[in-house]
C-alpha cells in the first residue's frame, strides 16, 4: 500500500474523551473513527488488525471442532421472553417493528443459538453440539468510555456448545479453555486465566473463568498468588495474616461514643485496633416481588464484596438498604450491631470472623456502641458464610503464601450454564434410556475488538504502538528519504520485489519530510521499519531495518531485503507466539 493513495489521516492532538492509551492511540494513528456515544467506524487499518484477530480465533476454534455459523443481529423479543430475560437485560436496545413485534439487537445470543439447536438436534446421538460466530453485538451502555474496550456496538466471537451431562460438558470446557489460552498465546499477550463470578449468565456454582490481559488501564482487580492461584476480586476466596484477637470474656458493656458513627473514629477513640471491631451492614435481597433483609457482619477494617453476599443469599440482585428502611426496622444509622436487635432480621458472619474473640460493635441507639461483644455467646441465630473482599496481604487458602494484585482486561469468559436456557424455553433431547432431558450448555465468549485495544494496551511505547506480528495492520513500514529520480526508482523496485515476496508492506512515498515521516511510522508501530535514506545509500549502499519494539537496526543490501525481511518476519512472530516452546535465536542479538 502507498500512503500517497492510501485513505490514512494521523493526528498530533489527543481526543479530549480519550482516557487510556489504546482509545488515544487508535484515534491518532487513524486506526477507528468515533461516529458517536460508544460508536466506531473500523478504518482500513484498523479494519486489518481486527480481521487478523478473527483469523486466529476462527483457526483456534475450529480446532477446538466448534463449527462456525452466523446468527441475526435483530432477534425477536419472544426468544428472550420464552426464557424470562426480556425484561432483565437492561443493557439491551429494544424496539418495535413494522408489524409491531418486539425486537432488539442482540448483546448475546444464548436464546437465539437455543431455538437454532430446537430445530435440529432431537436425540443424544448428535451430542455434543459445538457452535460459534463472529459477529457484531450491541450492548447500549449508559456510559460508553475507553474507545474498543468499552463501546457500545463491538465485534465478538460466542461459542455454544451442548451436552447430554456434566461430564461431556467439562470436557469441552477444558478443551474451549485450551483454544482461549492459544489464541492469546499466539498473539503474543501477557494473560492470566482467572476464576470469576458466574454472574446473571449461569448460576453461582459454575465453572467459569476469565481471560485477562495484564494492562495497568484494567478495569477488573486480579488477585493472584506465587502458587499459581488467580481469581477476578469478585471471586477471589483468601485468608487474612494471622491476627491478635480480643480473647477477654468480659460481660457485653455499653460505652458512649459521641458522634463517632464510623469505625475508624470509634477505634481511635477506644484506641482498640479495628479488627476487633465488627462492622455491620445492612442489605435487602430481592427475588421477583420478595424482599429479605440480612445484617451482614464483617471485620472493622474488612469491605464487603456484595456478589459474594448475592450468591449467598440466592436472591436476583441487593440493595443496600435505605434510611427508611433503617428505621423501619428500628436500627440506627452508623450505630447497628447484631445485639439487642428490635426487630427479627437474619444475621450472616463473614468466615474470617473469630466467634468466640471480643468485639467492639454498635449498640443500635444513637451515640453508643457495645464493648465485649462475643458472637458466640452473645447472638442467637446467625450464619457463616465467605462475604469480605480479598486483598493485597491475604493469604492464598491453599499455599498459604500472599496474594498480590494486577490489573486486567477482560478478553474472554467462558461459562458453565447448565440446563438455564435449554429448561426454561422448553427444549429438550432423548438420551439413550429414550428419556427426555434439557441438554446442558456452555458458553464462551471472546471480545475480538477489544483484545485488539488490549494488544495496545500493552504494547505501546511513548512514540505510538507497537504491534506484534500476529496482528500488525502490516508487516513493514517503508520510509524514503529521496530526492533524486535514481533513489526514487531503487524504493519503486524494491517496494515491487516485497509485494511479490508476499510481505505486506506500507510504503510512505508522500512528499513530506523525514520528521513527519518517522513519526507517523513509530505512531503506527508495525513490527519493522526498513529505511532508504538518500544520503546514507549513497555512502554504503545499503537500506536500514529497524525493529519497532526495541529500536534494534541492522543493515542489508537491496537484493537482499525481501529475504531479510521475510526471515525477520517469521522469526520474529516466533518469538512473540507462547504457544511455540523452541524459541530461535533473536537476530538482533537481543535475549
Amino acid at each position: 500500500m502507498k500512503l500517497s493513495r492510501a485513505f490514512w489521516q494521523t493526528y498530533k492532538e489527543v481526543p479530549a474523551d480519550a482516557e487510556v492509551p489504546s482509545h488515544q492511540l487508535m484515534m491518532r494513528a487513524g486506526l477507528i473513527h468515533k461516529s458517536g456515544a460508544g460508536l466506531y467506524n473500523y478504518l482500513p487499518f484498523g479494519l486489518k488488525s481486527i480481521q487478523k484477530v478473527e483469523r486466529i480465533v476462527r483457526e483456534e476454534m475450529n480446532r477446538a471442532g466448534s463449527q462456525e455459523l452466523l446468527m441475526t443481529m435483530v432477534t425477536p423479543g419472544e426468544l428472550w421472553k420464552s426464557s424470562g430475560r426480556w425484561d432483565l437485560m437492561t443493557e439491551m436496545l429494544k424496539f418495535k417493528d413494522k408489524r409491531d413485534s418486539d425486537v432488539c439487537l442482540s448483546p448475546t445470543n444464548e436464546e437465539a443459538i437455543v431455538d437454532i439447536f430446537s430445530k435440529g438436534v432431537k436425540s443424544y446421538k448428535e451430542l455434543p453440539c459445538n457452535l460459534y460466530q463472529v459477529n457484531t453485538k450491541f450492548r447500549d451502555e449508559i456510559r460508553p468510555r475507553f474507545g474498543l474496550l468499552r463501546s457500545r456496538e463491538f465485534i465478538m466471537k460466542d461459542a455454544y456448545t451442548f451436552h447430554t451431562d456434566k461430564a461431556c460438558l467439562d470436557n469441552i470446557y477444558d478443551e474451549m479453555f485450551k483454544a482461549y489460552e492459544r489464541i492469546l498465546m499466539r498473539i503474543g499477550l501477557e494473560f492470566v486465566a482467572v476464576k470469576a463470578d458466574a454472574g446473571a449468565m449461569a448460576s453461582s456454582d459454575s465453572k467459569t473463568h476469565e481471560f485477562q490481559v495484564i494492562a495497568d488501564t484494567g478495569e477488573d482487580d486480579l488477585i493472584l498468588s506465587e502458587s499459581g492461584y488467580a481469581a477476578n476480586i469478585e471471586k477471589a476466596e483468601t485468608k487474612r495474616s494471622p491476627l491478635d484477637w480480643n480473647k477477654d470474656q468480659k460481660e457485653i458493656s455499653s460505652v458512649d461514643t459521641p458522634n463517632m458513627a464510623t469505625i475508624e473514629d470509634v477505634c481511635n477513640f477506644l484506641k482498640s485496633p479495628q479488627h476487633h471491631s465488627l462492622k455491620s451492614l445492612v442489605y435487602k435481597g430481592v427475588s421477583g416481588d420478595e424482599e429479605t433483609f440480612v445484617l451482614a457482619m464483617l471485620l472493622g477494617d474488612d469491605e464487603l464484596n456484595e456478589l459474594k453476599l448475592n450468591s449467598y443469599l440466592g436472591t436476583d440482585h441487593i440493595l443496600a438498604a435505605t434510611d427508611n428502611e433503617l428505621k423501619e426496622l428500628q436500627l440506627e444509622k452508623g450505630f447497628i450491631g447484631p445485639y439487642g436487635l428490635k426487630k427479627e432480621l437474619k444475621v450472616v458472619f463473614d468466615g474470617e470472623v473469630n466467634l468466640d474473640a471480643s468485639y467492639v460493635t454498635g449498640a443500635n441507639e444513637n451515640d453508643k456502641h457495645f464493648e465485649g461483644f462475643v458472637p458466640s455467646r452473645d447472638t442467637k441465630d446467625y450464619e457463616v458464610c465467605s462475604l469480605r473482599t480479598a486483598r493485597v496481604g491475604d493469604l492464598d487458602i491453599e499455599s498459604g503464601k500472599p496474594v498480590y494484585m494486577k490489573k486486567g482486561i477482560e478478553a474472554g469468559h467462558i461459562f458453565q450454564l447448565g440446563d438455564k436456557y435449554t429448561k426454561s424455553m422448553k427444549v429438550s433431547v432423548l438420551d439413550q434410556n429414550g428419556k427426555t432431558i434439557h441438554p446442558l450448555m456452555g458458553c464462551y465468549g471472546m471480545g475480538i475488538t477489544r483484545v485488539v485495544a488490549a494488544s495496545i494496551e500493552q504494547n505501546h511505547d511513548d512514540k505510538g504502538i507497537v504491534w506484534p506480528v500476529a496482528i500488525a495492520p502490516a508487516d513493514v513500514h517503508f520510509v524514503v528519504i529521496a530526492k533524486s529520480d535514481e533513489t526514487k526508482e531503487i524504493a519503486e523496485k524494491t517496494y515491487s520485489e516485497l509485494l511479490n515476496s508476499g510481505i505486506d508492506i506500507v510504503y510512505d512515498d508522500r512528499k513530506a519530510g523525514p520528521g513527519f515521516k518517522f513519526k507517523d511510522a513509530d505512531l503506527l508501530g508495525l513490527p519493522f521499519q526498513l529505511v532508504l535514506g538518500e544520503r546514507d545509500f549513497k555512502e554504503d549502499g545499503l537500506l536500514k531495518i529497524n525493529r519497532r519494539v526495541d529500536g534494534a537496526t541492522l543493515k542489508v543490501k537491496p537484493e537482499e531485503v525481501a529475504t531479510k525481511l521475510s526471515e525477520l518476519l517469521k522469526t520474529q512472530l516466533a518469538l512473540e507466539d507462547n504457544t511455540v516452546t523452541d524459541k530461535p535465536s533473536d537476530p538482533f542479538g537481543g535475549a
